[in-house]
C-alpha cells in the first residue's frame, strides 16, 4: 500500500516484548494501523495482530498472512 501511494510513510519499532510495524497517512500523525508481533502469546491468541487508531484490534492470529488479509478490504484504503 506504501509503493501504491495509498499510505505514505511507514515505521518498524523493535522494543523487548513486541515489534510493531506502523502504518501512517502522513509522517507527522499518528499511525493509521499497526501490525504487531508479542510472541509471548504465541500459544494463547495468536502472536500476529492488526490495531487500529485507539487500540481496537481489527484481527488476530497464529499466522502473518491470514491477519493481513483484513487489509485486502477497499474500505482500509486512506486517500
Amino acid at each position: 500500500m506504501v509503493s501504491a501511494g495509498h499510505w505514505k510513510d511507514y515505521a518498524m519499532d523493535m522494543l523487548a516484548d513486541q515489534a510493531i510495524f506502523s502504518i501512517y497517512r502522513k509522517a507527522s500523525e499518528m499511525p493509521l494501523y499497526q501490525v504487531v508481533k508479542r510472541p509471548a502469546l504465541r500459544n494463547k491468541q495468536g502472536q500476529f495482530s492488526v490495531v487500529a487508531p485507539g487500540g481496537l484490534i481489527l484481527k488476530r492470529g497464529h499466522d502473518l498472512q491470514a491477519v493481513l488479509k483484513v487489509f485486502d478490504k477497499k474500505r482500509f484504503i486512506s486517500t
